[in-house]
């Protein structure tokens, strides 16, 4: 993961969030995002996980976070947003 430092990334939680945003750090319990986006799928009924994701690729990081800390026991899985391919 610490190869990771630097690049966008996508971090699906074990619940309804979506974290997307460059990776600051993975040491600890905690993986650190800054410019992050921070989004409860229970906001948006009409989008699936994949469609969000897919938003996000194509139009961009919408930032409503500086910095956030994400437990790494509620991380379902991670990629780099560029790795995030069309369905």
């Amino acid at each position: 993961m610490n190869t990771l430092v630097g690049q966008t990334v996508l971090l699906d939680s074990k619940n309804s969030y979506v974290y997307v945003g460059v990776l600051e750090s993975a040491d600890g319990e905690f993986y650190v995002l800054t410019d992050a986006d921070v989004h409860d799928l229970r906001d948006t009924p009409t989008l699936s996980r994949e469609q969000y994701v897919q938003r996000c690729r194509e139009h961009g990081v919408a930032v409503n976070r500086a910095r956030v800390w994400i437990a790494k026991a509620e991380v379902a899985g991670f990629s780099r947003l560029d790795d995030v391919v069309s369905g």
